[in-house]
């Protein structure tokens, strides 16, 4: 079982010291001279892009031929990067000439971005020109994983997944049909494809990436990340390296430096000296799985100290159920609450942190004394990190809102707010819904977990707990991505578990080789998608475009779909869903056409341009006024800015009065209950719940008699006392706390050898398997070390290049040293965003990908993955390819990782106690050894450490909880 922490008392404290908070001017990006963007400021002086006015016909000369001046006409079509969740804006550089990309460079127009892009933007470039990239629909000849194919079209590709589909939905097999996904790169277009299918089929690669700080957050207010107010903070504080490796590192590196400039003290904890601890004026380097009790002793300081927001408190919290749950016989007063709040923290205190982080004393007040100053502006982040790495890492991103809460910094100028308020996702017309429940993705021992248990599916599948017909991997690498990737080899190359698999990819991949079709779909220059994400206290969406298909409209030439624009018979998602949708039910008798039909031709097939049409004359509030005021269409606007902002200085939305009219008919829970003042509109279990929060809740009456919007759990409060906690069996959880990591300091013996193995960080330019195919990136970013503290390797008698074994749970890995200080000692780091390969050479991305050998050299459940070579130049219609210089292709760690998912969260915990030798006699260099029946006996452990318990009423979880693809409420209900 996990184990709650809960520490001696050794009271340490400060002196309070207090400023009235400040509002810094908002930042403002430097635009082009010339036609101005939208809600932009001028400037006369300087030429960062070309002005928009020129963006049809844009002149620039030829650099390969100066000191001629070769003119070329371009045509710049904006579109959103696809290479990381940041969907930044780019710009395409279209020749007019011959209709080729020759570079893709930043957006000015973006609000997120503005213009400025991470290496990854220019890089699609690479992608696009990739000689080694798939072009056309091709199906599997020989066994899976063979090497075997043959080109067919589009028509008998979808012809058969249609069919398969169609009788998996008319027998009833709904839960047969599955789409895994892994990075979305849009917002809601596959749940809706889904969701009109009946199936519950989504399935998503969040339990290795960020379920752990999902459920922390959402536990506090329902929604499941943090937006962070970096550029106007006095106080940064980042949980990993987040400059470099975060999802929204161009977005947010940008505002953490214009905090940084304006005086604001950044601090960094992270146990590895990353690019961003670089930059911070404070690196913390606690033991791994700490970073809670680190939070919970500032906690106890704030409270000690009563450098808190009360009135903040008194207002948002739920103080009278944590009163009535922990303290019954308290009086029921606020006092009261901060009394008894104070009393239960005071375990919390920076002796014990300092004990269970290895962090002296002194150090801990260092970091707790800028936060009790902070004035309400406290930006703070985490999202991967320790959340990711250990079990209880939820109780991480649980604690920082606390601290949050306790300052007064949610929803402030400078402050952190949830993700929701900066985000904006329109929907389609005619939202469908279904009634299904599938337990292989939302099996009954994670009821509390944010995501699908995607990692545990091909287990579940061993233990017969169910099959899967028709299964989708798209742009998505489980082989390569999860822990424990032979047991995803093994289900993939089975079809009595996987009838029929198919590879959504621009590129080849690991798992792409154990597929029976593998269809083109297209990079970021090549299809259509909204996205929106949380990089500043504003909302925007983002339009991806095939920007090719764009030029070619606007100079009058005839475009078909997309393929007719895109290299090869490259299609873009949205159109290829259409046309499936419409294979599977060609009469439209089973309810699914309809769903895809023309909102403007009634009975016809929808086309690209009608459905986004739709979202945004409709669904985008303010652009059909923007578009109007410029003598544009909606669609038009976006076609010409690629962005539009829906939303700027957002703050403080739980405040949000509602109106009369979004409150009527709404009743308010009782007084003395859990919900008490929460406004409900009727349901019953026909209705769909909202993707997070619940169904009928509208806001909250507070005790002045006001009604605002508020949170999304179910008492529309911060719930420092979590009812869902409480409700699915766990309410010793129920506050936020602190639960021992399993590479605790207490569990790692450094005398017999072992250390924690931290592989959850990247290299700044790559991200899992969507820029692996880019020679820029790839040149950047071309070795892979085992970092590893002088004072360890001293112990272990290694020095820099020395190869190790690292032996894991199921097996081991050999891995090259990096001795170096930038590591704490105890701990070695080796980036999971290396180690790529491939099986055949006629097949791969031979930039990244070395050949390997996949043998079983002590019988059938043994597993061993060796190097056969590295990476060389090669011949290619890129003459780049021939002038590679760099050999490494990396460990492919994660095979060597059993899965160790969290049993709150269902987060794996990506952290690894690993034992170092060095090297065998025999061992080479990106070895992977694993035992597959040690990996069984894993899973079986970390299972046994959850239990089935059903909420109120026989809910499967709870309602609020983000579900992608949420059924009917009748579906959350087990029935009797």
């Amino acid at each position: 079982m996990t184990e709650t922490v809960r520490p001696a008392a050794d009271p340490t404290a400060a002196d309070p010291t207090a400023a009235a908070p400040t509002v810094p001017a908002p930042q403002t990006p430097i635009v082009p001279v010339g036609h101005p963007l939208p809600g932009a400021r001028r400037h006369e002086h300087l030429h960062n892009y070309p002005p928009v006015s020129e963006w049809d016909n844009h002149v620039e000369y030829d650099a390969e031929a100066h000191p001629r001046k070769v003119p070329h006409s371009y045509m710049l079509v904006p579109t959103t990067c696809f290479n990381c969740e940041s969907a930044c804006g780019l710009l395409a550089y279209v020749d007019k000439d011959d209709l080729s990309v020759r570079k893709v460079e930043g957006n000015p127009a973006h609000p997120g971005s503005r213009g400025r892009n991470c290496a990854k933007g220019p890089a699609t470039i690479n992608q696009l020109h990739d000689p080694e990239r798939i072009l056309h629909p091709l199906r599997r000849t020989g066994a899976r994983g063979g090497g075997q194919w043959e080109r067919v079209s589009w028509d008998t590709a979808l012809e058969d997944i249609a069919g398969r589909i169609r009788a998996a939905i008319q027998e009833g097999r709904h839960e047969e049909v599955t789409y895994h996904v892994g990075r979305p790169g849009e917002d809601g277009f596959a749940e809706r494809v889904l969701q009109a299918w009946g199936v519950d089929g989504h399935n998503s690669h969040t339990q290795v990436c960020s379920s752990g700080a999902r459920l922390g957050q959402t536990l506090w207010g329902g929604y499941d990340r943090p937006s962070p107010d970096h550029a106007n903070a006095k106080v940064i504080l980042l949980f990993s390296s987040h400059l470099e490796t975060g999802h929204y590192f161009n977005p947010h590196a940008q505002r953490i430096m214009e905090g940084k400039q304006s005086g604001a003290k950044v601090v960094v904890v992270d146990p590895r000296m990353s690019n961003t601890a670089s930059h911070a004026d404070l690196w913390l380097a606690p033991w791994p799985g700490s970073e809670a009790a680190i939070l919970l002793a500032v906690a106890a300081h704030l409270l000690r100290t009563r450098r808190i927001d009360e009135p903040y408190l008194r207002r948002w919290f739920n103080w009278e159920v944590y009163l009535r749950e922990l303290h019954p016989g308290a009086e029921p007063t606020f006092e009261a609450f901060l009394e008894t709040l104070e009393a239960d923290y005071a375990q919390y205190t920076f002796g014990f942190a300092a004990e269970e982080s290895q962090i002296p004393v002194e150090k801990l007040v260092e970091l707790a004394e800028p936060i009790a100053q902070c004035d309400h502006r406290l930006a703070a982040h985490i999202w991967r990190s320790a959340a990711a790495g250990n079990l209880g890492g939820w109780q991480v991103s649980r604690a920082m809102w606390f601290v949050l809460a306790l300052t007064g910094s949610i929803g402030t100028v400078g402050g952190t707010q949830p993700n929701g308020w900066n985000k904006f996702i329109p929907h389609g017309p005619d939202v469908p819904a279904h009634d299904h429940w599938n337990e292989l993705a939302w099996p009954p021992e994670y009821p509390l977990a944010c995501n699908e248990m995607s990692i545990l599916l091909p287990h579940f599948m061993e233990e017969g707990r169910g099959r899967i017909d028709v299964y989708f991997s798209r742009v998505f690498n489980p082989i390569w991505t999860y822990p424990d990737g032979f047991t995803w080899m093994r289900a993939l190359s089975d079809p009595e578990k996987v009838g029929l698999h198919i590879a959504l990819t621009p590129t080849w991949s690991e798992t792409a080789e154990f597929a029976d079709y593998v269809l083109p779909v297209g990079h970021s220059t090549e299809r259509h998608d909204t996205q929106s994400y949380e990089t500043h206290a504003a909302k925007w969406l983002g339009f991806r475009q095939p920007v090719r298909r764009v030029a070619m409209e606007k100079l009058g030439m005839p475009v078909g779909d997309t393929r007719d624009a895109n290299p090869g018979e490259v299609w873009e998602e949205t159109e290829l869903w259409f046309e499936l949708s419409w294979r599977i039910d060609p009469d439209g008798s089973m309810g699914i056409r309809r769903h895809f039909e023309s909102p403007y031709r009634p009975g016809e097939k929808v086309t690209v341009d009608e459905y986004y049409r739709w979202i945004f004359e409709n669904r985008v509030p303010g652009l059909p006024e923007k578009a109007e005021a410029e003598g544009l269409s909606p669609l038009g606007y976006m076609r010409r800015y690629g962005v539009v902002e829906v939303a700027e200085t957002l703050y403080r939305q739980d405040e949000c009065p509602l109106t009369e009219a979004e409150f009527a008919d709404a009743v308010p829970d009782p007084e003395g209950s859990d919900t008490a003042g929460v406004l409900r509109k009727p349901t019953d279990l026909d209705s769909t719940p909202p993707l997070v929060g619940e169904a009928g809740a509208v806001g909250i009456r507070h005790a002045d008699g006001t009604v605002t919007a508020g949170w999304l759990t179910p008492s529309r409060r911060l719930e420092v006392y979590s009812t869902a906690m409480r409700d699915w069996g766990w309410p010793e959880y129920a506050t936020p706390g602190y639960i021992r990591s399993h590479v605790a300091r207490s569990e790692i013996d450094l005398d017999a050898g072992e250390l924690v193995l931290v592989p959850t960080f990247r290299l700044p330019t790559l991200i899992h398997t969507r820029s692996g195919n880019a020679k820029y990136l790839n040149e950047i970013s071309n070795s892979h070390p085992a970092w590893l503290n002088t004072v360890d390797a001293a112990r272990h008698g290694v020095s820099t290049g020395d190869l190790v074994r690292l032996n894991t749970s199921i097996g081991y890995l050999v891995g090259r040293v990096w001795v170096t200080e930038g590591i704490r000692p105890g701990v070695c780091a080796l980036s999971h965003h290396m180690g790529r390969w491939r099986l055949h050479d006629t097949e791969g991305s031979r930039w990244v990908q070395g050949l390997v050998d996949i043998t079983h050299p002590d019988g059938p459940d043994s597993w061993m993955l060796r190097y056969k070579s590295g990476i060389a130049p090669f011949s290619s219609d890129d003459p780049d390819s021939e002038r590679i210089w760099w050999t490494d292709p990396g460990v492919h760690q994660n095979l060597a990782f059993g899965v160790q998912p969290d049993p709150h969260s269902g987060m794996h915990c990506w952290l690894q106690k690993v034992k170092m030798e060095k090297a065998h006699a025999g061992d080479q260099y990106g070895d992977v050894y694993v035992d597959a029946r040690r990996s069984r006996e894993v899973y079986r452990e970390w299972l046994a450490r959850t239990h089935t318990t059903l909420g109120p009423g026989g809910q499967r979880r709870p309602g609020f909880l983000m579900r992608p693809v949420k059924p009917r409420r009748r579906a959350f209900r087990v029935e009797s």
